[in-house]
């Protein structure tokens, strides 16, 4: 209910309802909650490519295309379509052996299939043998080398073949499952009629061990409802959900990823060569099915060409999002009216393995929010090739009821132990080129990261030296990483999306004085700040910034700390961007939240000094999710590419080149004034450090099937 309330505000925000939304999630906190977003539903048949062309779904029952009723009525086989299947199939076995042609070898693959759908409901085991002899006689469509000369792939036929091979692969991985042995690193033997098969299940990524797995559901099952685009890519191979489970003897790494984490995987059938047999002994055929990272390995090597993998992430990242159990989406009302109440769960998290020599860009939520809120450009960023292949998406989950100053000193301490973890020795030079992307309140965050304070922050609220403090020990270490701090030196570009850079008329007085009544900070906190203030007379010529409880009245206008935070010296090497959302002036409310939106106005947005600016036709709750937001994000990591690598292959500076878009008007309180600055791809000169850490940029090459070459 609260998410359905949410998105009720999202088209309709300006500061009046957000206070109505304030108010509204006190009054709802006790009901049950609606039922959740439904990110991927169950489809009533899985989805086939060959449902039409073989009429799978028709009453009468699946029967071959015509294509194959051609080559029957040449053989006069057609009435045997009724009978034995097993003696159709061999007889056209023996016809290819006496006249080996491509033409025959996908006639076999098809009645194959087409038998094997026929018979699963009633003899799974016969299923399994039909759907077997479908892939063994597809795959050697495509890969056996006698047929080359003959292999078109103009020829609708070749990608039927493709269909016939994934679609048989699926249809028998169906069964294996239903057995129970679809688990990574077994060996089993499948007898059929004919043949003994020996199947070893191998994984093919460096990032998993079988022990991650906890099972595989079929992509085919679902459809994707709670994200607005479906990314998948076109090959061979069967697109699985893979349900990660916690284990024994995890990596460090795997310590942040969230519990029941699904994962792309593809499955791909591949035949190896068998040795020969002695003495008339039958040697069982050697197979392996291969289990791929789709986010890791785009295409593989078969027959000596490149195979494109089939694949698709958006949809395990529904189905993870559509888990009941993780409550993503009532998290942000707690985070914000209990800041205390989960804070175990606060930090880092990743959603994909971790991967050496790919730079992390670390996405962090506003107000009233949570890492959901970045679903969108994480389904649209990790579709690219290019960026999927040189980045890894973090994000960070943290109590937005408190102030943001509070979660900047978090998350400082949070990437420090990250990092100290996964790379104590400090020789990953990818995670010293880290970008971060904040919205609303989370740029502030972001922000804060990139700055030295000097004595700046705590000359706000005092003019004697800190140590003159009296407190005890954990007091003057809270407060002391909160003014006291440096830059962290593996940031090197900062994104800020919707962020009150000069404070928020959201925070007046009216959404300030309901923030204190029902935002619950832990006691302790306060009972502290009470404390040094009153043990500390005459050292704090200014208290304010003391006395602020909540988020909300840090992002008052009249705030202190944020005229400290424009004036701050930025760490050398640092670059910011900015996005500001203006709600089109098209109706009421466009009239409410002129020249901003609806939270958040375009002169607080604004930021001077950023490398880029543009504006977005979006209110505040939207505005990250804008395509032309998820666009720019795009733009600017491209840009960090070139930039952390000047001789970057050509496919990175032509991507580069063709993201950049062209100068957009910024608001009329600017000046008129072009506010996007697309910087150049060499001129720019930069640190030292920032050359010297550069790991070595990987871009992806469409592959072929039909080709050696990439």
């Amino acid at each position: 209910m609260l998410f359905a309330l949410s998105n009720s505000l999202k088209r309709s925000s300006p500061p009046q309802l957000c206070v109505v939304a304030v108010v509204a999630a006190l009054a709802v906190a006790s009901l049950p909650a609606c039922s959740p977003t439904k990110y991927v539903k169950l489809r009533a048949a899985p989805k086939n490519p060959l449902s039409e062309q073989l009429s799978l779904g028709a009453r009468s029952g699946p029967k071959p295309s015509e294509r194959t009723m051609q080559v029957l009525r040449r053989y006069d086989a057609v009435k045997e379509l009724d009978g034995d299947p097993q003696a159709l199939l061999a007889k056209f076995q023996t016809a290819l052996t006496r006249e080996p042609s491509i033409e025959l070898v996908y006639t076999v693959s098809e009645l194959a299939y087409v038998s094997g759908k026929k018979l699963e409901s009633d003899n799974e085991k016969a299923a399994l043998d039909f759907y077997e002899t479908s892939v063994a006689y597809s795959y050697m469509y495509l890969f056996d080398t006698k047929f080359g000369p003959a292999r078109n792939p103009y020829d609708p036929q070749f990608r039927g073949s493709c269909e016939l091979y994934n679609s048989a692969l699926e249809s028998a991985l169906r069964i294996v499952k239903k057995r129970g042995q679809l688990v990574p690193g077994a060996v089993h033997t499948i007898e059929s009629a004919n043949r003994k098969c020996d199947v070893t299940i191998a994984l093919r990524s460096p990032n998993w061990h079988p022990d991650d797995f906890a099972g595989f559901e079929f992509v085919s099952d679902y459809e994707v409802s709670g994200l607005t685009n479906r990314y998948q890519t076109y090959g061979l191979g069967v697109p699985l959900i893979a349900v990660r489970k916690k284990h024994e003897e995890e990596s460090v790494a795997e310590k942040y990823y969230p519990p029941d984490l699904s994962f792309p995987v593809t499955a791909f059938l591949r035949v190896l060569p068998t040795a020969g047999a002695s003495d008339g002994e039958t040697v069982p055929q050697q197979v392996e099915l291969e289990l791929y990272d789709p986010l890791e390995a785009t295409d593989i090597e078969v027959a000596d060409r490149r195979v494109p993998l089939e694949s698709d992430t958006s949809t395990a990242l529904a189905h993870y999002l559509n888990n009941p159990e993780l409550k993503l989406e009532e998290l942000a009302t707690i985070n914000l009216l209990r800041p205390d109440y989960d804070k175990e769960h606060a930090g880092l998290y990743m959603l994909q393995p971790y991967e050496k020599g790919k730079i992390p860009v670390v996405m962090i939520h506003g107000l009233w929010s949570s890492p959901l809120t970045w679903m969108e450009m994480f389904n649209d960023l990790r579709s690219d090739p290019t960026l999927r292949e040189n980045y890894q998406f973090w994000f960070y989950l943290y109590p937005t009821g408190q102030p943001f100053w509070n979660s900047a000193s978090r998350f400082r301490d949070d990437l420090a132990e990250l990092r100290n973890r996964i790379d104590p020795e400090r020789t990953e030079k990818a995670l010293d080129q880290m970008v971060l992307v904040g919205h609303s309140m989370g740029g502030l965050v972001a922000k804060l990261q990139t700055v030295e304070s000097r004595d700046d922050y705590w000359h706000i609220v005092s003019d004697q030296p800190f140590q003159q403090l009296k407190a005890d020990d954990t007091t003057r270490t809270q407060l002391q990483k909160v003014f006291y701090f440096e830059p962290n030196n593996s940031v090197r570009r900062v994104v800020t999306i919707g962020t009150p850079h000069h404070g928020s008329s959201f925070a007046n007085n009216t959404t300030r004085w309901l923030a204190n009544k029902l935002i619950k900070l832990p006691s302790a906190m306060m009972f502290n700040r009470e404390a040094v203030v009153k043990d500390n007379p005459g050292l704090f010529r200014d208290p304010t910034l003391l006395e602020v409880k909540t988020s909300i009245d840090s992002l008052a206008p009249d705030s202190p700390i944020l005229p400290v935070m424009l004036q701050s010296p930025i760490a050398p090497g640092v670059q910011y961007h900015n996005i500001i959302g203006v709600v089109p002036d098209d109706g009421f409310l466009g009239h409410v939240a002129a020249g901003g939106d609806g939270v958040v106005s375009a002169e607080s947005a604004h930021l001077e000094g950023a490398a880029s600016e543009i504006t977005v036709p979006s209110d505040h709750l939207a505005v990250h999710r804008h395509p032309q937001s998820v666009m720019e994000v795009r733009r600017v990591l491209l840009l960090h590419l070139n930039e952390v690598n000047l001789h970057a292959p050509e496919p990175v500076q032509r991507a580069f080149e063709l993201a950049a878009p062209a100068a957009v008007a910024p608001p009329a309180a600017f000046g008129g004034e072009p506010a996007m600055v697309v910087p150049p791809l060499t001129a720019r000169p930069q640190p030292e450090e920032a050359t010297s850490a550069s790991p070595a940029v990987r871009v992806s090459a469409q592959p072929s099937i039909t080709s050696g070459k990439r």
